[in-house]
């Protein structure tokens, strides 16, 4: 079906699909794909950025800012959960009867035809289906792939291939997860997030129990070993009479790693009855993400020799402890880490390679709270966090899609973070470089964590250094 319009998800055909806030990484990846197959895309977003600029580049008509006169001759408009009811564009396309459609709903419509290969969990998605993407194309399976981040290598995030494979990282933030129908589903871990769509984390699991009932009947479920609900999740699968596949650290894991070694910015490890297995990534967590792509590419039919060469070639995800350089002798890294557990696991890879270099470095942590809500639920566990580092510097909260909360700011978490980390609670941005170039001494390593805008610090703390 590549070159034609596709059908949405009322089965008519998408001819000219209009994206607000095309900008994103989610939005702008299926952008991509359908400029792929030949259909006509435009989209707006809040501000310019090299995103828009590169599906310009593809063909796509973009615009800055939002007006109802952007829908141009569009027949569907794309929408995130981020989206209000009041942007222009949307109230247009409602008032002129357009086929509105979720971001998930766009992705499983491209999805229809492949295999779909489908990779959930509250941690670790973004890089195990990027692990995935790459070592299926190492294999010569050329999989169709969105990503809600971008690979180090191609700084791409989506684009179609030629293969019958298409990998999607699934999102369980808002449920969007369950308008797929997966061949092929992994469950990295479930734990207690997006509580504010949520309310409970009862909730939050009831709907990873409803993705997996959304696997194909004659499909498969990977699961980590490791993981209570995820466990609970594979017997519920098997139940159904799905292939399971398990994997983890776990004595009963189908699939169990051992023998895990930090080497540098790297790991090796072995996954028993298989082999070994190196990484060019640092952290445990990347050695189960690496595992559970051992279980997806063999149940595709992979040789694990291949997989695991796919795996050693791997360089990374943007934002996913993205080394962003040295400056005065201090290291900068960079990542997406914006729950406590995704922090916590990011400190202690980091501890693990500061370890194997010579003298004393600290870790700076720079940690920027994502929305207001989750701050509100999870001060206590982020100050806990961020007591693995040396120092951590703490901004205020990234509001993202939610307005402000009255009591709840950054200074939550910098009071709950332990006796023995030295605390700066920054609220203004602008200021972080210059405190960090006066904390940080050679030898440190700099971590800036988050899902706002502090991806935007390392740079002006390597420049401040230098």
């Amino acid at each position: 079906m590549s070159g034609a319009a596709r059908p949405g998800a009322a089965g008519e055909a998408m001819r000219h699909v209009h994206f607000i806030a095309i900008g994103g990484a989610g939005m702008s990846g299926i952008a991509r794909i359908m400029l792929r197959r030949g259909i006509t895309v435009s989209g707006s977003d809040a501000q310019d950025s090299a995103m828009l600029a590169q599906l310009a580049g593809l063909g796509a008509r973009v615009f800055v800012g939002h007006s109802a006169e952007h829908l141009g001759d569009a027949d569907t408009v794309v929408v995130s959960t981020a989206i209000r009811e009041t942007n222009p564009e949307l109230r247009a396309a409602r008032e002129r009867g357009l086929r509105v459609l979720h971001r998930s709903e766009a992705l499983a419509a491209l999805m229809a035809g492949r295999r779909a290969v489908a990779v959930a969990g509250t941690h670790g998605k973004t890089t195990t289906t990027s692990m995935l993407t790459v070592v299926l194309q190492h294999a010569g399976a050329d999989p169709a792939y969105c990503i809600g981040g971008q690979l180090v290598t191609t700084g791409l995030g989506a684009d179609d291939g030629t293969g019958d494979v298409f990998v999607a990282e699934a999102d369980e933030s808002d449920g969007s997860f369950l308008r797929y129908t997966p061949q092929i589903a992994v469950v990295t871990n479930v734990e207690a997030d997006h509580l504010d769509n949520y309310g409970a984390f009862e909730q939050v699991k009831e709907n990873f129990h409803r993705f997996v009932r959304r696997v194909a009947p004659d499909g498969a479920l990977v699961a980590s070993a490791d993981d209570p609900v995820a466990r609970e999740l594979a017997g519920a699968a098997r139940e159904r009479g799905l292939t399971v596949v398990s994997y983890g650290e776990a004595a009963d894991a189908d699939l169990r790693i051992t023998a895990f070694t930090p080497r540098g910015l790297g790991s090796r490890f072995e996954i028993e009855g298989l082999g070994e297995v190196t990484l060019e990534v640092p952290g445990r967590h990347y050695a189960h993400n690496a595992t559970a792509v051992v279980a997806v590419a063999r149940l595709l039919g992979h040789d694990f020799t291949v997989v695991r060469e796919g795996l050693a070639s791997f360089a990374g995800s943007m934002r996913r402890l993205e080394r962003k350089g040295e400056a005065a002798g201090v290291q900068v890294f960079d990542s997406y880490a914006h729950h406590p557990t995704e922090l916590t696991a990011d400190l202690q890879a980091t501890r693990e390679y500061l370890g194997q270099l010579p003298g004393e470095g600290r870790i700076v942590a720079v940690f920027q709270p994502h929305l207001y809500s989750r701050t509100r639920f999870f001060a206590a566990e982020f100050g806990r966090a961020l007591g693995l580092a040396d120092v951590a510097v703490v901004l205020d909260v990234y509001g993202a899609r939610e307005d402000p909360e009255p009591g709840v700011s950054g200074r939550l978490i910098a009071d709950a973070v332990p006796d023995g980390t030295r605390v700066e609670y920054v609220p203004d941005t602008a200021d972080v470089p210059e405190v960090v170039a006066g904390l940080a001494r050679p030898g440190d390593l700099v971590l800036t964590l988050g899902a706002g805008d502090v991806t935007k610090l390392g740079p002006l703390i390597l420049e401040r250094l230098g």
